[in-house]
């Protein structure tokens, strides 16, 4: 399961849960009285429930034989979701590789070291027109064509339902396609065949991650007591109006490096908007891994302004893999497991940060495995809805992305270079 600890949080959970149960279930009727509302984008609840994709990617898994390396070209939420789950879950069958940057070099570099006969490359944009998943499609095409004759098979299209220059060229070329949902934006699409795609060829395993999913979605719809993401949005809500506008996600676990990374992506584009009256909200999220960045950022964390609310991300079990003598270890430490460590670590820095006096709590994995990274990621998408709801913004639009993008192509269309 997972688990909430508030020990070293500095206020009262259940007596702020009281005081703030209107507001809270106001938010969550809002939210739910717009699903399946055209336009509403909260199709994301319904990715658990798709069994008909979960079965498409398997039966195109199972039909493509030559993959020993599979090329991911995508941005953003195109991207992030299934690079965390691929870090965090993926066992190794097909070694895959995310494209999401323009950089030159690192692009030839993969280029040089990939077979053609033996890559397949997923693009996906839910658009079809991002500039950068583009540019990099139409290098890595061009890299198929010269390289293999059958070069319609190494290509795997996602994107939009019927709409979009992506979906055009896969009719047109007759390539594999599948779809993100019509009501399912990007930063909400892991669990689309944006993340379960690459998923399936690295072996990892689907059905107990949209059940983990389904266990998120379950507990979204339950008492406020036992609601888990009404509670944490509760906790950024009240952080928020403390005035602290960073909110740190500092996973426990280097499976889990690329969830907070996706959970930046997630939180910032989501809620950093105009509400209502036209007034500026939302906090930055940062994300951390620990314990590298009790090296690093905790002490900013610590001394430094008391602006954040940080979670923990910990897991309660893994391998048993016990500490052997050696030098310069304190006597101890033999015989302990690492994950004594990591879990020491992680309770230090929790009461360390709270005796400071920043806000903290810790939500706990049973495992690093499929089922808890569906239910965790699941649950970070009801908790930014919900948050949503309280902060009165529409938490699945991004205006203030689209004039970069207008300004790129603006930039491009004259000459593009730094001047």
């Amino acid at each position: 399961m997972i688990g909430l600890c508030t020990d070293h949080l500095g206020l009262d959970l259940d007596r702020a849960l009281g005081e703030w149960e209107g507001a809270l279930e106001a938010a969550r009727a809002g939210l739910l009285a717009r699903k399946g509302v055209p336009g509403s984008f909260l199709g994301w609840m319904d990715l658990p429930e798709d069994t008909e994709t979960l079965r498409a990617v398997r039966r195109y898994r199972e039909g493509v034989d030559f993959a020993e390396d599979l090329v991911h070209i995508g941005i953003g939420g195109s991207s992030l979701g299934a690079l965390a789950l691929e870090e965090a879950l993926g066992e190794g069958r097909v070694r895959v590789h995310p494209v999401d940057h323009v950089e030159p070099t690192p692009l030839k570099r993969l280029l040089d070291r990939l077979d053609p006969r033996r890559t397949l490359v997923h693009v996906v944009s839910k658009s079809g027109t991002t500039l950068e998943t583009l540019s990099a499609f139409a290098l890595f095409l061009d890299w198929l064509k010269k390289g293999t004759p059958d070069w319609r098979r190494h290509v795997v299209v996602t994107t939009d339902p019927s709409r979009g220059p992506l979906r055009r060229f896969a009719q047109e070329e007759g390539l594999a396609s599948f779809s993100i949902p019509e009501e399912v934006g990007g930063r909400y699409s892991v669990l689309s065949p944006v993340g379960l795609l690459p998923l399936a060829f690295s072996g990892a395993d689907l059905e107990a991650l949209l059940s983990g999913a389904r266990m998120a979605n379950e507990v979204a719809r339950r008492p406020l007591g036992e609601n888990l993401p009404l509670k944490t949005a509760l906790l950024q809500h009240l952080a928020w109006l403390e005035g602290r506008g960073i909110t740190v996600f500092m996973a426990y676990s280097a499976r889990m490096r690329h969830v907070p990374a996706w959970f930046v992506q997630l939180h910032d584009e989501s809620l950093g908007k105009r509400d209502r009256e036209g007034r500026r909200v939302g906090t930055t999220a940062l994300p951390a891994l620990g314990p590298q960045d009790q090296h690093a950022q905790v002490q900013l964390f610590r001394e430094g302004p008391l602006d954040k609310l940080i979670v923990l991300a910990l897991p309660l079990q893994d391998e048993p893999l016990v500490i052997p003598e050696g030098p310069g270890l304190p006597g101890f430490l033999p015989g302990r497991t690492f994950l004594d460590v990591l879990q020491a670590e992680a309770l230090a820095t929790e009461e360390a940060l709270a005796q400071a006096g920043q806000r903290v709590y810790t939500l706990t994995l049973d495992r690093v495995d499929a089922y808890h990274l569906g239910w965790l990621l699941q649950h970070l998408m009801w908790q930014t809805a919900f948050l949503g709801e309280l902060w009165g913004v529409n938490a699945f639009d991004q205006p203030g992305v689209e004039l970069g993008k207008r300004l790129a192509l603006e930039r491009l269309e004259k000459d593009g270079r730094f001047q």
